[in-house]
């Protein structure tokens, strides 16, 4: 009878996939939550055992719904690719989001992102980074043998498990993959796309252009083939010998 009431209990136990609050309070937030994502989606795309996600809740512990947090950007390795709908951990073989991010808004509070910073450190998190766009202030963690211990310079720093390069030299902060590509933003790749397009387009009508160039000349050639060959028959007809001229 206890079993039957603990495995009803443990049945009803639902796990929320939201809270009611937006994703983003700005543009700015937005911009570089859609940026980071979409670039790391990009960067790890062939790779079937990283899994890449934005604001999505992650349970770590079974049973307890309120233990809980939505990182803005997360990414976990050992685990696939795919739709979830939230990320229970003890469904994920017990595997944490080893790096995650978060992107500042007005509307956190210091508490709030203290509270976060315990969350992390307590669950498993290696690498923890908070960009803050309006003052371009990039604050950053990485587990050490103590817990998650702060970044004390991002001067040219590199993440030890993403590969990636921050550089905060400019005005605003910049990314660079492993291969030293920038991160883009939607609308960079779009204008990237475009051009190539473009590109394309020119190559397949110089391509066209030269085709109709090469053709020109095989008919010029071969009306100059069948004019010489009229000249011979004429020549042979009046009694000379076309190879002795």
């Amino acid at each position: 009878m206890v079993s039957q009431i603990q495995s009803l209990s443990q049945t009803e136990i639902i796990y929320p996939e939201s809270d009611g609050k937006q994703m983003a309070d700005n543009t700015k937030q937005f911009r570089w939550i859609v940026i980071i994502q979409q670039n790391l989606d990009w960067m790890f795309a062939d790779n079937p055992n990283v899994f890449v996600a934005g604001d999505l809740f992650w349970y770590p512990v079974e049973g307890k719904p309120r233990i809980v947090n939505a990182p803005d950007i997360m990414v976990v390795w050992g685990r696939p690719k795919g739709d979830r709908r939230s990320y229970q951990q003890w469904h994920e073989d017990g595997i944490p989001p080893q790096v995650v991010f978060e992107i500042l808004s007005p509307s956190n509070s210091n508490l709030e992102m203290d509270k976060k910073l315990l969350f992390y450190e307590r669950y498993g998190v290696e690498e923890y980074y908070i960009y803050n766009p309006d003052t371009d202030e990039l604050q950053g963690w990485k587990r050490q043998e103590d817990g998650l211990e702060i970044i004390e310079s991002f001067n040219d720093y590199t993440s030890p498990r993403l590969g990636i390069r921050f550089d905060g030299s400019g005005e605003e902060l910049q990314i660079y993959r492993p291969d030293g590509t920038p991160f883009f933003s939607y609308f960079e790749v779009n204008q990237l796309l475009e051009q190539e397009r473009q590109r394309a387009t020119q190559a397949e009508t110089a391509l066209a252009a030269e085709r109709q160039r090469i053709e020109k000349v095989e008919t010029e050639l071969e009306a100059e083939k069948m004019r010489s060959q009229r000249l011979a028959e004429r020549l042979i007809e009046m009694g000379i010998n076309p190879d002795e001229l």
